[in-house]
């Protein structure tokens, strides 16, 4: 039976590709609980020669890199650092692809994706903030779907207070208000409720980049 073609990589995955350099063979840092909202773990494990399993684990630091800023994905075999990338990453493993991504709110993918088969999200580390999230889930699935479902409302309704404004923004500026005139935002918030909503906003598309299912919206809701 003739062995399935794998896809070919769009440009985007052959970009991240490049993006990709040698580790330098560090051990990876243990994860300390002050750690839990500025570094996300996952790990993963693929069958190795011989019946034995090799553990990959993907390292990102939310808030960047002290040299310069920059969040970078790293890869870790067994232990130790054998790659890192900016994001989005796309490392290459035995059978597959690690890939990651994110936005401002945090992790939006952090999957496998085998050269045959389905994709699969990494197993996030347990003391990480997505660990305890998906604790809940198991433990509590009614709740955490109740939760889920509460933040995208949020976010949703973000979006319905943002986008107006946005478009009373661009048109004041003075071309587009001499061709098609000026737009008045329906919505308007004092002060104080508009800060509610803002960090209700930010809190929803944290809880929802915690189960790495932010989006577009999550962004133009912030």
């Amino acid at each position: 039976m003739p062995t399935p073609s794998r896809p070919t990589p769009s440009w985007r995955a052959r970009l991240a590709e490049r993006r990709v350099k040698p580790g330098d063979g560090r051990p990876l840092p243990p994860f300390r609980w002050w750690q839990v909202l500025s570094r996300s773990l996952f790990l993963l494990d693929l069958p190795a020669p011989g019946g034995a399993t090799t553990t990959f684990a993907v390292d990102v630091r939310q808030l960047g890199d002290r040299d310069d800023g920059e969040v970078r994905a790293r890869l870790y075999r067994d232990g130790l650092q054998v790659a890192v990338s900016r994001l989005p990453a796309r490392f290459a493993v035995p059978g597959g692809h690690i890939e990651v991504a994110a936005r401002a709110s945090g992790l939006r993918r952090c999957h496998f994706v085998p050269d045959a088969g389905e994709e699969r999200q990494l197993t996030p580390h347990p003391r990480s903030a997505e660990g305890l999230r998906a604790r809940l889930h198991h433990r509590h699935p009614v709740l955490s779907r109740v939760i889920g479902a509460v933040a995208t409302l949020f976010v949703l309704v973000g979006v319905c207070i943002t986008v107006p404004q946005i478009i009373e923004t661009i048109s004041q500026v003075p071309a587009i208000a001499d061709s098609i005139g000026t737009f008045a935002s329906p919505i308007r918030l004092s002060p104080v409720l508009n800060v509610i909503v803002t960090v209700a906003v930010v809190i929803a598309s944290t809880e929802r980049a915690l189960r790495l299912r932010s989006s577009w919206l999550d962004e133009l809701a912030n």
